[in-house]
């Protein structure tokens, strides 16, 4: 079945995930929900997300959905779930999908590590400039003004030496 996803959303009573999809065969918009089943305050958004994407009765129609997009959903219905207000909740988000520059990488464990870069990644993807942006420009040369260039000790040591 060839759908194009539209919208997402959730549902907390009784809890689904609810996805909004144009059918091209016949170009109507319809609505799946998708009920959420055994989820609780304490349950793994990711491992639901994945589950959820990989039920073979809701496969097709997620295929456009991403797993981010997916978690996040679970993320909000987790929220509701311990009693967080929607604020409270999207503000847990913001923080989960933000980098700080200043935060030491080294300290954190595989798993929080891996979700950093992935979110990195994501970042880079989204910022990247392809061949066929209409702003592309194949090999920028940027002059650099020369009084706000600090000069290194190890910089102009290995300048003499060669």
């Amino acid at each position: 079945m060839m759908c194009t996803a539209k919208k997402c959303g959730v549902r907390f009573q009784p809890p689904a995930i609810i996805l909004i999809y144009e059918n091209e065969m016949k170009g109507k918009s319809r609505q799946r929900i998708m009920p959420v089943r055994n989820f609780s305050k304490f349950s793994d958004c990711n491992r639901a997300a994945e589950q959820l994407k990989n039920n073979p009765r809701h496969k097709s129609y997620l295929e456009q959905v991403s797993l981010r997009q997916l978690e996040k959903l679970f993320v909000f219905l987790r929220g509701y779930l311990l009693g967080q207000s929607l604020a409270e909740t999207m503000e847990q988000i913001r923080r989960e999908t933000t980098i700080d520059p200043e935060e030491d990488l080294n300290k954190l464990d595989d798993k929080e590590l891996a979700k950093r870069k992935s979110i990195m990644d994501e970042l880079f993807e989204k910022n990247q400039k392809k061949k066929d942006d209409p702003n592309f420009v194949y090999d920028i040369e940027v002059e650099f003004p020369q009084d706000e260039l600090q000069s290194c000790g190890w910089d102009t040591e290995s300048a003499d030496e060669f």
